[in-house]
C-alpha cells in the first residue's frame, strides 16, 4: 500500500477516510464497518457546520441555490462526504430544493432557441445526484431526470447560453447532468437516461476532457486547475471521477487528462488545491460564495486531503496506482 493511502486512513476527518476506503480500496459503502464510519461522518465538524443554521423546521434560511449555503449545495456536499442515506432529518432540505426547481417561475424559465433548450442543467443535475445518493429521491426526482433528458442538445450535452448562435454544449453544464443521469440509470434502469449518458459522454471524450478539437489547446485554463468542492465548476479531476463512475475511464481519450493529473502530484504523494471557488465564513453577515467549512484553501505546494483522496481513487480505477 502506498504511504499516502495509509496516511489518509489515519486522517482525523472521517469523510476523507470514507473516500479512501470506498473509492481507493474498493470497500462496499453498505458494509457494516463503513456504515458505522458514515454515522461518524454525520457527527463530524464539517457536516455539523453545513447544517448548523437550520431553523426549527429543519430548513435553511437562504434561497435553495444561494452559494454555497443553500439547501442544494448542502445536500450535494453531504452526498459527496458519505453522509448516511435515508436520513429523514434532511427531508426539509429536499423540500426546499424541489419547491424551487419545480416552481412555476423556475419551470417557465427555459427558453428554446434554434431548437435548443437554454437551461443551467447543472442545477437539476446536482439535485438528482444528491437525492439519489442520499436516499431522498421521490417522484419529483424522476420529473427532474425527465427534464434533463428533454433538454439535452443535439451534440449530446447541455447549455444555458441564450445566444441563439450557440450550438455547442457547455462543459460546466454537461458534466453534472451526465453524472446524475448515469446514477439515475443505475438506480432505475431507465433506457432514456442510459441513452442520454451514451450521447453526453462523447461531448467530453472527443475533446479528451480538456482540449480543443481544432487546435489541441487547453479549452480553459480553469479546467486543468484542481479544486474542491467542485460545486458546478468543471475540472479534469472531477471529469475523470465521473468517467470512472460511468465506466468510461478506460477509453484512450482519457489518457491525456490522466497523464496531466499524475504530473500534479506532490513529492509527499498527495495533490494540492490549485484554485478555490469559496470564501471561508469567519464573522459578520453571511453572503453568497461563503462556505461554512474550510476545505483547505488553494495552496499549490501543500497537499489537500479531499483532492488527494479523489485523485487516488481515479488513478486506482485507471489501473495507475498500487493502493492495495
Amino acid at each position: 500500500m502506498e504511504p499516502i493511502v495509509s496516511q489518509l486512513l489515519q486522517y482525523g476527518e472521517p469523510a476523507v477516510r470514507f473516500k479512501v476506503l470506498t473509492g481507493v480500496l474498493g470497500q462496499d459503502p453498505e458494509d457494516m464497518l463503513i456504515a458505522a464510519l458514515r454515522m461518524t461522518v454525520r457527527r463530524s465538524p464539517p457536516v455539523q457546520a453545513l447544517l448548523a443554521h437550520r431553523d426549527k423546521e429543519g430548513r435553511l434560511p437562504y434561497h435553495a441555490y444561494q452559494k454555497w449555503l443553500g439547501a442544494l449545495w448542502t445536500l450535494v456536499q453531504l452526498a459527496d462526504l458519505g453522509y448516511p442515506s435515508d436520513d429523514e432529518d434532511l427531508i426539509p432540505l429536499r423540500e426546499q430544493v424541489h419547491d424551487w426547481l419545480l416552481s412555476p417561475s423556475h419551470t417557465r424559465n427555459v427558453p428554446v432557441l434554434q431548437g435548443r433548450a437554454r437551461r443551467c442543467a447543472s442545477q437539476e443535475g446536482n439535485a438528482v445526484l444528491a437525492m439519489l445518493t442520499l436516499g431522498l429521491a421521490d417522484e419529483r426526482t424522476e420529473e427532474l431526470a425527465r427534464r434533463l433528458q428533454g433538454w439535452q442538445w443535439p451534440d449530446g450535452g447541455w447549455n444555458c447560453d441564450r445566444n441563439p448562435q450557440a450550438t455547442h454544449s457547455s462543459y460546466h453544464e454537461t458534466l453534472i447532468p451526465l453524472r446524475a443521469l448515469a446514477l439515475h440509470a443505475r438506480h432505475t434502469g431507465d433506457p432514456a437516461s442510459e441513452s442520454a449518458v451514451e450521447q453526453g459522454v462523447e461531448v467530453l471524450l472527443k475533446r479528451q476532457l480538456f482540449l480543443r478539437r481544432s487546435t489541441g489547446e487547453i479549452i480553459d485554463p480553469a479546467f486543468v486547475q484542481l479544486h474542491y468542492p467542485y460545486y458546478w465548476h468543471y475540472n479534469i479531476l472531477y471529469a475523470l471521477h465521473v468517467m470512472a463512475e460511468i465506466g468510461a475511464l478506460g477509453d484512450p481519450r482519457c489518457a491525456r487528462a490522466l497523464d496531466l493529473l499524475e504530473t500534479k502530484r506532490l513529492s509527499d504523494g498527495g495533490w494540492p488545491a490549485e484554485a478555490k471557488y469559496y470564501t471561508v465564513y469567519r464573522q459578520g453577515k453571511l453572503r453568497s460564495g461563503h462556505s461554512l467549512v474550510d476545505w483547505g484553501g488553494a495552496r499549490i505546494r501543500r497537499r489537500n486531503p479531499w483532492i488527494t483522496a479523489d485523485a487516488l481513487a481515479v488513478l486506482q480505477a485507471a489501473g495507475r496506482l498500487n493502493a492495495v
